[in-house]
């Protein structure tokens, strides 16, 4: 049975404060079996449905576990896609805000140069997509000799996409005496034979679905046309209302497609596939995930990296080729214990899926007939109600970043600067102390310094008249 709090694990005063901020009070079944576990450094293949909480249940012991004054990268984090490596980023930065843990991502479509010199830099923690993680290695740019952790987070979409050899080339530039984790929804032969690469007398944690009428997900079933899709999703999300929804489709087309046909429909709706640029793809999530539009649609690509609170609905516009990713995107509703409804669109092609989907994941479909216009009519005055409404949103991030300032300084490397000039000025201003000064990021022309605990205009006004090792630095608050 779960702990009740997060106070009874053994973590330090910053990571509690953390959690406090992030309103992260009653671990779940994921992280509990993994926290009871992870001190003592025992190798783990944990299985366990998408969100469940995995990041965090890896994320506290690694940012409990590395030693701050360390250089070197000591733990590395292979995820499958860019938007996942960001969101494990921005996650492990989170909670370990109040130790100054320092995180880094690194993935493809990306400038290279920019993420060389970001990791030259001190960085406690690396997360990054096997083909730009091998590349670094195999360039001399990113060092493992300081690594003590090695996550594999979510390992079966891994193989799906096809990265068991880069995932297998990695595993050789890894030290011997390291602690591994696998996380995994599903546990497949192929992801049996990949653990045995790495893994050491690995304890298997296996934490089944919830069953909980808060936490299940209901799964409906409607049979309909090709040609009768677009038709029967106007009627779904009319009668359904989502708060949230991701759309999934299987092609950039259809993707394409049916964007501009909800935007003509005047549904506030955005879309998200591998054939966008990345900074494009980021500025939708970001979007997204801050309340701008109510409806994505989306390739499988997003069903990876997507932590949104309150996703209610997931609809399969067209149902996938295989039951794992189905499983997938449907993790991207009910997270956290919340209820959520996924809807699946099943045309004559489809049936073998469902029937596998039934049999081997023992999923209960419900039946729903095609709702008819007169049922769909009755909804439309809450539907245009809730369309004009602006969205709520609750951004975990809020409650840990509010009392941070974070400070730009115009002096890096170039200006022979470290770490430990910023901390031992700062920490003499009056009313400042140690505890006070958070993530220092040095760059060859620049430094920026995270200052907490509302902190923040006091060194700034202070530091406006202080040098930093003799040198006068220009210093002001850090444009987001």
């Amino acid at each position: 049975m779960p702990l009740q709090h997060f106070d009874q694990y053994p973590l330090s005063h910053e990571l509690k404060q953390a959690l406090e901020a992030l309103h992260f009070h009653t671990p779940t079944p994921v992280q509990h079996e993994t926290l009871s576990v992870a001190f003592s450094k025992q190798d783990l293949i944990v299985q366990s449905q998408t969100g469940s909480g995995k990041t965090v249940a890896y994320g506290l012991p690694i940012c409990e576990m590395v030693d701050w004054y360390e250089n070197k990268p000591q733990a590395l984090i292979l995820v499958p896609t860019r938007e996942l490596a960001m969101q494990v980023k921005q996650d492990l930065t989170s909670l370990g805000r109040f130790k100054r843990i320092k995180a880094a991502a690194v993935y493809g479509k990306a400038p290279f140069k920019a993420q060389k010199l970001e990791l030259a830099q001190k960085n406690h923690i690396v997360c990054g997509t096997p083909g730009r993680i091998l590349d670094h290695l195999e360039k001399g740019t990113l060092s493992l000799d300081g690594l003590k952790f090695f996550v594999l987070d979510e390992a079966d979409e891994m193989l799906n996409m096809g990265f068991v050899d880069q995932v297998s080339a990695i595993i050789q530039h890894l030290p011997p005496q390291r602690m591994s984790m696998l996380f995994s929804a599903t546990m497949s032969d192929e992801m049996k034979e990949l653990s045995e690469q790495f893994l050491q007398s690995p304890k298997m944690i296996e934490v089944a679905p919830a069953k909980t009428p808060v936490q299940q997900i209901t799964h409906a079933l409607i049979e309909t046309e090709e040609d009768a899709k677009f038709s029967l999703l106007q009627r779904i999300i009319v009668i359904e209302n989502p708060d949230r929804c991701i759309i999934f489709c299987n092609t950039q087309e259809r993707v394409n497609e049916l964007t501009m046909k909800l935007d003509d429909w005047d549904v506030p709706c955005d879309k998200i596939h591998g054939g966008m640029r990345q900074e494009d793809r980021f500025a939708v999530m970001d979007e997204f995930k801050n309340g701008e539009f109510r409806y994505l649609v989306a390739t499988d690509i997003a069903a990876r990296g997507i932590d949104v609170s309150d996703m209610t609905h997931v609809i399969h516009y067209d149902l996938p080729y295989e039951k794992e990713r189905y499983i997938h995107r449907t993790g991207r509703t009910g997270r956290a214990g919340k209820s959520g409804k996924t809807i699946a669109f099943m045309t004559k092609h489809a049936q073998p899926l469902i029937h596998e989907l039934q049999k081997e994941a023992g999923i209960d479909f419900q039946t729903q007939p095609y709702p008819t216009k007169e049922e769909a009519e009755q909804h439309v005055t809450s539907f245009e109600e809730k369309i004009d409404t602006p969205l709520q949103t609750n951004n975990k991030q809020t409650g840990v970043e509010q009392d941070i300032m974070k400070l730009y300084f115009n002096g890096g490397k170039k200006k022979k600067l470290r770490a430990v000039d910023f901390v031992g000025t700062i920490a003499k201003i009056e009313g400042v102390t140690f505890e006070d000064i958070g993530i220092i990021s040095i760059q060859e022309m620049k430094t920026y310094v995270d200052i907490l605990n509302g902190k923040g205009p006091l060194v700034l006004k202070a530091m406006r008249h202080t040098t930093i090792k003799g040198k006068q630095l220009k210093v002001h608050e850090a444009r987001a």
